[in-house]
């Protein structure tokens, strides 16, 4: 038996002793990660900064803050997110008790991408916890310090038989997806996210993919300019680019290119200084790999600004490329690194036009004063997030669902929604062994009569408050008197 087989063996075990079932219990392991959040600061940030080369407060303000964030939220809403969720009677249930019941679906395998690794792992680990799951815990290897720290010191915090952490690469893998979960929930890129799906599929296993894609970002001329390419260049070039909804690319009139890239030049030096080389805020690209596929991604563009690098550092500064065409290397993959190019559209409707003939992103920027104009791009666009006038900073609120539609992911987290996603939401009907006159019209022999009353009673929805309620089972008793007189008695 292998090792992730064991590990997955162990975690169902554990997971039909019911313990991660019982509230106080999950409450006890999400606080126990909080512990280990604060706790283990030095070693995470350390850990970063050799995968990353990101500061201390880069992690702090990327990774470990957000975290903690969903973990207090968790804490506060867990009972109530638990809770039995009464819903709306009809007549016919109008004295019975009808609810929904979030329960844990089982064993959820977590796979964790590199780009941000603690936000992307332990985040909807927070969700598998809060909603009563076990769940195995797959870092990637990519990050690998992270992946070490992450198998070092969890289990000290966590349930180590609930909550097991399986490190490796692609073997490692491809020997967990072989096993049954309840649940997979995977951060990475569409290509290793078909290859999930296929291997759920032969469990029936349903998926959380978070993906990513090209996500645009429109500037439109009533708008200001300076403010808007200053949290434009924050969102593309915060770690490095490599960051599922950083702006891939930005669309804009021809006549605006040259003021956008003098206020992104302004912004990279004002955030990275006249060097990003030796900026302690400006990162790396992960590996020589993804170093090299970047480079050859600017082939055939013109460069605006910078496109300097450095092989031997996996560095490449952050750049803006102008005048790109539509089919050009750079506009035919996700960048996930440091170039922005433009791409000229002459209106609005140009723009709209050139975002519904690709895949549908992860992200849609709309930098705009103008509010129809907003409003118009986000009903006549799809995509699994949509921002007006500021870059990222929707991935940061709890209450909105988090995920992509078609091509960039399903399923969704963050707050409630990681709960919901990773419960199974059970439909309770409780009824008594009375009234049984009112049944009367479902039972054999069926007659026009008794049609004429199921359909009075099935058909209309009716929302009923306080006194609608009293009023209706009021009228029930009487129907209920009329059909005991009427089949009952001769």
């Amino acid at each position: 038996m292998s090792r992730e087989q064991k590990a997955v063996e162990r975690a169902r075990k554990a997971f039909f002793t019911g313990r991660s079932k019982s509230l106080e219990y999950r409450i006890t392991q999400l606080k126990n990660l909080q512990r280990f959040m604060q706790e283990r600061q030095k070693e995470i940030a350390e850990a970063l900064k050799k995968d990353l080369k990101r500061s201390e407060f880069g992690t702090s303000l990327y990774e470990t803050l957000g975290v903690e964030s969903e973990i207090n939220l968790a804490l506060k809403k867990l009972k109530e997110w638990a809770a039995p969720r009464p819903v709306n009677k009809s007549i016919m249930t109008i004295s019975d008790q009808v609810y929904i019941q979030p329960e844990p679906l089982g064993v959820v395998l977590v796979i964790g991408a590199w780009n941000y690794p603690w936000a992307v792992t332990v985040g909807p680990l927070v969700g598998a916890i809060a909603a009563g799951n076990a769940a195995v815990i797959k870092p990637s290897e990519v990050s690998s310090h992270t992946s070490k720290v992450m198998e070092e010191f969890l289990p000290l915090y966590l349930d180590k038989e609930l909550y097991p952490v399986v490190t490796g690469g692609v073997k490692e893998t491809q020997e967990l997806l072989k096993q049954r979960f309840d649940h997979i929930f995977y951060t990475g890129n569409g290509m290793v996210g078909k290859i999930i799906m296929e291997a759920a599929a032969k469990h029936l296993t349903p998926t959380t993919l978070e993906l990513g894609g090209k996500s645009p970002c429109y500037i439109d001329k009533n708008c200001d300019l300076t403010i808007a390419c200053r949290r434009i260049a924050w969102g593309k070039y915060s770690n490095c680019g490599q960051t599922c909804i950083a702006p891939d690319y930005i669309l804009c009139d021809p006549s605006m290119q040259d003021r956008v890239i003098e206020e992104i030049k302004k912004n990279i030096k004002e955030f990275y200084t006249e060097n990003p080389l030796k900026c302690p805020d400006y990162g790396r690209i992960i590996n020589q790999r993804h170093f090299k596929r970047l480079m050859s991604l600017m082939e055939g563009s013109s460069i605006a600004v910078s496109g300097e690098h450095n092989e031997a550092e996996c560095y490449i500064a952050p750049t803006v490329l102008r005048d790109v065409k539509p089919d050009a290397k750079v506009m035919q993959e996700e960048i996930f690194g440091p170039l922005l190019p433009i791409v000229t559209v002459n209106s609005v409707d140009e723009a709209i036009k050139f975002i519904n003939q690709r895949e549908k992103p992860l992200a849609l920027y709309i930098f705009s004063s103008d509010k129809k104009l907003i409003d118009r791009m986000i009903a006549e666009t799809s995509s699994g997030g949509v921002m007006a006038n500021d870059c990222l900073m929707h991935f940061s609120v709890s209450s909105l669902p988090f995920g992509g539609v078609g091509d960039s992911g399903m399923g969704r987290y963050h707050g409630q929604h990681g709960f919901d996603n990773l419960s199974h939401m059970r439909g309770v009907l409780l009824k008594q062994l009375k009234m049984e006159a009112v049944n009367k019209m479902r039972y054999p022999p069926h007659t026009a009569d008794k049609l004429g009353w199921a359909r009075f009673f099935m058909v209309r929805h009716v929302d009923f408050g306080s006194l609608g309620r009293m009023a209706m089972l009021a009228l029930l008793v009487v129907f209920a008197a009329v059909i005991i007189q009427r089949y009952f008695t001769d």
